[in-house]
């Protein structure tokens, strides 16, 4: 069996080790019993991209230039869709699409299909993410139109559990030092009704143990990664967000 005719552009680097926990997941992601029968892929990982946080507060700089500068990398080297494995960034997909010219697979939108598929239904979910994320109000567009209300941790919470603990496993930290206050804030979430807790940046799931919830983690990468092997192997299977 030849393998997918899609080449997927993989933009990463927001941060390294979640770009290459999601190249695991999109292999682990496909039904594949020889190398061939897996997606062709390119992977272009910018650390240097300035910090999208940041950005979306207003007092850092527009990562947007960086974006669109690795989408054409990507594109010249063969990619005919793009996945980017980082929630923040999402705020900044109109811009890229627009000037790109290739398909973005929108993990966020691929998230909000997945929640409103979940039988029994779920009404309310929580959300662990950036604050960059939390303030541009990514996931909270994607959910309302598909009925889902959303809960997040309050201020204190994000400022002084969340963020510390994303900064934390971005810089290498693993184990009790990380998992513990991510559970904390977790459990926060689903003392407000949260009938599951979204993984909202992508190296929350580095860190958080679904087996210390009473509820299940949702991670955005995952659903990403299915979202785009179900897109090269059967093309209309996933929207294009682009």
């Amino acid at each position: 069996m030849d393998g997918p005719s899609e080449i997927i552009g993989i933009l990463g680097g927001m941060g390294p080790a979640a770009t290459a926990d999601f190249y695991a997941k999109l292999v682990s992601s496909t039904p594949a019993e020889t190398d061939k029968e897996h997606p062709r892929t390119v992977i272009w990982s910018d650390p240097t991209v300035p910090d999208r946080t940041d950005a979306l507060l207003q007092h850092g700089p527009d990562p947007t230039p960086w974006l669109v500068r690795g989408s054409e990398i990507l594109r010249g080297a063969g990619a005919t869709v793009i996945a980017i494995p980082c929630n923040t960034a999402h705020a900044f997909v109109p811009d890229i699409s627009a000037r790109v010219g290739l398909p973005i697979v929108h993990m966020i939108g691929e998230v909000a299909r997945y929640l409103a598929a979940q039988r029994p239904r779920i009404r309310v979910v929580g959300l662990l993410a950036t604050t960059g994320t939390l303030r541009a109000g990514l996931y909270k567009e994607w959910l309302d139109g598909v009925g889902i209300g959303l809960v997040m941790p309050d201020g204190p919470t994000q400022d002084s559990v969340v963020m510390p603990a994303i900064r934390a496993l971005k810089a290498g930290a693993r184990g009790a030092a990380v998992s513990q206050p991510l559970a904390r804030a977790a459990h926060g979430l689903i003392a407000q009704g949260a009938q599951a807790v979204i993984a909202g940046c992508t190296e929350i799931p580095l860190g958080l143990v679904p087996a210390s919830l009473t509820v299940p983690v949702v991670d955005p990468a995952l659903v990403l990664a299915r979202a785009v092997i179900r897109r090269t192997r059967h093309g209309a299977g996933s929207p294009k967000w682009s």
